[in-house]
């Protein structure tokens, strides 16, 4: 289903009509409309995101590069926009996911700028997403748990505690970590027999199928997402595979880092850090010390470009010692972020 809606298209019923909203001058509701709304989406979030203690940039590229690759997800349908007097200032999306065991998760947000969240504005929105994704569901099979689920930062406060209010429990931690310098990395070869060669363009698919499948071990695993996100990442500046190190043995890949360098973020908060991510190790290559070489090698990288420090993201409860791993490497804990979960089946609309 095209992503790209041309807003010619578009007649004045594109009106959502929300039961619950509360009373605002100048408030009204409507559907998607095409690329015409990538401005208005990207100020939101960066008219968001001190409110909410993030760090990120989202030019008005980043969000077209994410909605061309959606996957079960109809924008004209799970988007819903609130307008100020006709000026954007919020906006919704749903979508869903299964994981291997069948479960599959029902997956929302609502992003809102600060000045419009004393009232209720938000929560209207998070319950029409929940509407919506009742009605999506309503197609799907009842044989495995169906969950309603959404993320928070620690930092997102007004977020995190609408979705307690509305019965969402967390479930599943996630933690920023960053090594404040680049000193005193250790020397670690790699296990013997496998080498770390140049990436070259017809050994991304093998590397991304690799990838895949060390990351099936992953909680919440998904199929879907892992579909967006490797055609996602290409088109993006972070999309850097020349900075990777990944060891061979032989033809086969054993392990890899998936290094980058976000250079608008670092120009926007004055710093130089680089991203050690996509840390991960095939299972007949695992336990040997492999991931620490790779991480080992990605740091002194990093340090011969110039920069000062790196970051990852990791799991609370990765299976395979993840968090101790990048302890160990120097990295440490500087926020936490939380999936939350509520039941689909039996929750009230």
């Amino acid at each position: 289903m095209p992503n790209h809606i041309d807003i010619r298209t578009y007649r004045p019923d594109d009106r959502i009509i929300i039961p619950d909203a509360p009373t605002i001058p100048g408030l009204r509701f409507r559907r998607f409309r095409g690329e015409a709304d990538y401005p208005a989406m990207s100020a939101v979030l960066n008219g968001s995101k001190e409110a909410d203690g993030l760090e990120w940039s989202q030019s008005v590229e980043d969000v077209a590069r994410t909605y061309r690759h959606l996957v079960n997800c109809d924008p004209q349908q799970d988007m819903l926009f609130a307008e100020i007097n006709g000026q954007v200032v919020g906006y919704s999306r749903v979508w869903w996911q299964q994981e291997l065991d069948g479960t599959r998760d029902y997956l929302h947000f609502v992003h809102l700028l600060p000045e419009w969240r004393m009232g209720d504005l938000r929560r209207a929105m998070l319950r029409h997403n929940e509407r919506r994704l009742r009605q999506i569901a309503a197609d799907h099979p009842a044989t495995a748990p169906r969950l309603l689920c959404a993320w928070a930062s620690e930092t997102e406060t007004h977020w995190a505690s609408l979705l307690i209010e509305e019965g969402y429990r967390p479930v599943r931690y996630n933690f920023e970590m960053v090594r404040p310098d680049l000193e005193n990395i250790p020397d670690l070869p790699l296990p013997e027999g496998l080498e770390v060669r140049p990436v070259l363009p017809e050994h991304i698919p093998l590397i991304w199928e690799a990838s895949r499948e060390a990351f099936r071990d992953h909680w919440g695993y998904s199929e879907e997402e892992w579909d967006q996100e490797m055609a996602t990442w290409p088109e993006s500046p972070t999309f850097q595979p020349e900075l990777w190190q990944v060891a061979w043995d032989g033809d086969r890949v054993a392990g890899m880092v998936q290094n980058f360098i976000d250079h608008a973020q670092n120009e926007e908060y004055g710093r130089k850090r680089g991203y050690t991510e996509g840390i991960c190790v095939r299972r007949p290559w695992r336990r040997r010390g492999l991931a620490r070489a790779l991480i080992a090698r990605s740091l002194r990288l990093l340090k011969e470009l110039g920069l000062e420090e790196a970051a990852l993201g990791v799991d609370a409860d990765n299976p395979n010692g993840a968090l101790q791993l990048y302890t160990s490497m120097g990295f440490r804990v500087v926020k936490r972020h939380t999936t939350y979960q509520k039941p689909l089946d039996g929750a009230q609309a």
